[in-house]
């Protein structure tokens, strides 16, 4: 399911009797919700969003002044966006900011409006939604001043590069993307999406305005959304589901409606593969690891409150016909339950679907044997966490029980792997002071196995 996370869907753009038709269309295409913004048609549109709001259970909205429309922000007008936003399901206030492009209002009357805005945003308790065009240093500098990041907020439409995306998301906003990033020519906003996280990410239409491809030239509206959610899947190597699942996850969590917990899993998909969480139970201590912040991959939280048996792995593995592959994968080491493991792997080739593992490299340390004949015509594809081009700089950023041997265990486990495993890959987290280019030499021409490079702070 999608969030429209930015629709303007009683614009005069829309006749009023098809707007339920819209939203109906909308929910056909696999749309949960869309956050109607009460912002952009002078004051109009803030008074008539409450009502909206109350007419369709899926909607939820947020009101604001425009900053085209900032000089209409006198006493009167802030007092009545007051009274809107105590609607229950007004959720943020916007979309507010700057617009150096048009100037419909002087740049000034812009500052103002938008830095009185963010104070009653924050005396609210809501999320802001900005607004910025040709503005980017100074409109984060307001926020920074006006401490927004106490409420957070998105920066829909987002124009920005990678750098600025990362300005943005440090003042605790997200980003979210139009259908401009299907665009054939915006190189810039491809390429912040690509490389922004997508835990800090939503997707939008910016209805009637900012049609996608297929349908640009059209007028845009909420069902169009999975087409920005297609685009960024594509970009970023991920299935259309993950980007659906997680951007909806944001959106609830920032806008505080609906579904905003999730249970914990054992069995989870990304992209066209299924991943089986089995235990927590883990060698290292790596200091990249994202679960000492959160236990959350890609929409699916691995934190087991207890080690699953094999009935119930299989049970909620159900029918994984359509994957290409079953990787042992988790907030922690598979070795670690290494009968678990082949008893589910055997299972897994009797279906007629491939095994990868993915581990740290330090079973035989951990099983004080070698365990790797025992894996031979259970596991297909082996990728093992090298993490560092030598033993000094693994023992920083992967510490362990074992030591300093650590390192050049898992240097012997890889070499060991070959005979036993038809498919061997090595992979580093690129985080500061690891040298990448120096690992993949290790890993190429020291133990003669495939590399990869994962990117830090990208988790899944």
């Amino acid at each position: 399911m999608f969030v429209d996370s930015h629709a303007h869907i009683d614009f005069s753009s829309y006749e009023a009797a098809e707007i339920e038709a819209v939203v109906e269309r909308a929910r056909l295409a696999g749309v949960e919700n869309i956050i109607h913004i009460g912002s952009g048609e002078g004051l109009d549109s803030m008074a008539s969003t409450p009502a909206l709001l109350d007419r369709f259970p899926q909607v939820y909205g947020s009101v604001g002044v425009h900053p085209h429309d900032a000089k209409l922000l006198d006493a009167e007008a802030l007092t009545k966006l007051k009274e809107s936003a105590a609607h229950p399901k007004v959720v943020a206030i916007g979309e507010i900011g700057l617009d150096f492009h048009y100037n419909h209002s002087e740049p000034e009357v812009q500052r103002q409006a938008l830095r009185n805005q963010i104070r009653l945003a924050k005396a609210l308790n809501k999320p802001i939604i900005i607004h910025d065009r040709d503005s980017h240093d100074e409109i984060l500098q307001i926020l920074i001043e006006e401490k927004a990041s106490e409420v957070g907020g998105v920066f829909h439409c987002f124009s920005g590069d990678y750098e600025f995306g990362l300005k943005v998301i440090k003042e605790n906003f997200l980003v979210s993307f139009t259908g401009i990033v299907t665009f054939k020519k915006a190189e810039v906003t491809q390429d912040a999406a690509k490389r922004l996280p997508l835990e800090k990410m939503m997707i939008e239409t910016d209805s009637p305005f900012l049609t996608p491809v297929p349908f640009r030239g059209k007028r845009n509206e909420p069902a169009y959304v999975t087409h920005v959610a297609a685009k960024i899947a594509e970009l970023k190597d991920l299935a259309v589901e993950d980007v659906g699942r997680v951007t909806a996850l944001n959106a609830r969590r920032l806008f505080g409606f609906g579904d905003q917990d999730i249970p914990a899993s054992i069995v989870y998909r990304i992209r066209d593969s299924l991943y089986l969480n089995i235990t927590n139970r883990c060698t290292l201590a790596c200091v990249f690891c994202p679960k000492f912040v959160d236990w959350e991959v890609k929409g699916h939280y691995l934190r087991l409150p207890k080690e699953p048996e094999f009935s119930e792995v299989v049970r909620l593995m159900g029918d994984f016909s359509d994957v290409d592959e079953v990787v042992f994968c988790g907030y922690g080491e598979p070795t670690q339950r290494l009968d678990l493991l082949k008893e589910l792997a055997t299972y897994i080739h009797k279906q007629g679907k491939k095994v990868r593992l993915d581990t740290d490299g330090l079973g035989n340390l951990i099983h004080e044997r070698n365990i790797l004949p025992e894996l031979q015509g259970l596991v297909d594809r082996v990728n093992v966490s090298l993490n560092a081009p030598n033993a000094e700089v693994y023992a920083k950023v992967c510490p362990n029980r074992f030591g300093a041997s650590a390192y050049e265990e898992v240097k012997k486990f890889i070499l060991a792997a070959k005979p036993y495993i038809p498919w061997v890959q090595a992979s580093v987290v690129g985080m500061p002071g690891v040298d990448v280019a120096a690992s993949q030499k290790v890993a190429e021409e020291e133990l003669g196995v495939q590399f990869r490079h994962r990117e830090y702070n990208n988790v899944g």
